[in-house]
């Protein structure tokens, strides 16, 4: 990829979901320089190639590493495209924005209608449901995970899990009590067909009830699809808010203009 010429100011990109890849490559090609933030090697990998000023990958630090970092590397504005429930990094970006005055955006994906979705405000919610003789797959984050299983079990639920391939995930399946033959450590839409190792895990398990985060993303897609093809029940956890104070964009070209200042 070659350099554009009409080059604008410099953007930090912290990204938690897939729309971080196709942020950058738009944002570079349109003459910014973009500077990017992964928690992980993993997903540093799908930014090889582009022409970034510089990639970090790992733990910022809380608000004071984040100070630090704007004071190292100044930029005209930071991209907030961490996941929707990753409410800590946002609050932290939010703090030390603030503290320097400086800009600060959040791109979020629009939320899909839900269908025959069963929204849920907290995991509390699961508690006033019958789920006697329910086999219910978790496809949560591992944040999510202790209370989900406790909440479902104790409605009269069979749990299963599905968890990511890294030490926090596996510490949160073993402190929420999952058997190890109730256990899938992978990661979603792998495999040469994305959904047929989901739509495999539910029909060994006997899967009759899923429940996932309402993130927008490609992951909730997928369940509503398959909750559809395979008669599941969906449970989604509602999103959190935003931080009100924040400035939120759901395109690529809602968050051009922003960027660019026309919009307030």
């Amino acid at each position: 990829m070659h350099r554009p010429e009409n080059r604008q100011g410099t953007v930090w990109l912290l990204a938690g979901t897939g729309d971080g890849p196709r942020l950058a490559a738009v944002l570079i090609s349109k003459g910014w320089h973009v500077h990017v933030s992964v928690v992980s090697d993993s997903a540093a990998q799908p930014y090889q190639g582009m022409p970034l000023e510089g990639i970090h990958v790992g733990a910022l630090g809380g608000s004071e590493g984040i100070s630090q970092w704007l004071q190292t590397i100044p930029v005209d504005w930071v991209v907030d495209a961490t996941h929707p429930f990753a409410l800590r990094i946002s609050d932290q970006l939010n703090q030390a924005c603030k503290g320097w005055g400086q800009r600060l955006v959040r791109f979020e994906r629009r939320m899909e209608a839900s269908g025959k979705a069963f929204v849920l405000s907290s995991m509390a919610d699961l508690a006033d449901q019958s789920l006697a003789g329910r086999r219910l797959l978790l496809a949560l984050g591992a944040r999510q995970l202790v209370e989900a299983a406790r909440v479902a079990r104790e409605a009269g639920a069979t749990v299963f899990a599905r968890v990511l391939p890294s030490p926090m995930s596996l510490i949160q399946a073993a402190a929420a009590r999952v058997p190890s033959d109730h256990l899938a450590v992978v990661r979603p839409l792998q495999g040469p067909e994305p959904g047929a190792l989901e739509a495999a895990l539910c029909r060994r398990w006997a899967i009759t009830d899923v429940v996932c985060r309402q993130s927008g993303g490609a992951t909730e897609a997928l369940w509503a699809s398959l909750s559809i093809e395979m008669g599941l029940g969906l449970w989604l956890l509602r999103r959190p808010l935003p931080i009100a104070e924040v400035a939120v964009v759901h395109s690529v070209g809602e968050l051009l203009t922003h960027l660019n200042g026309t919009t307030s």
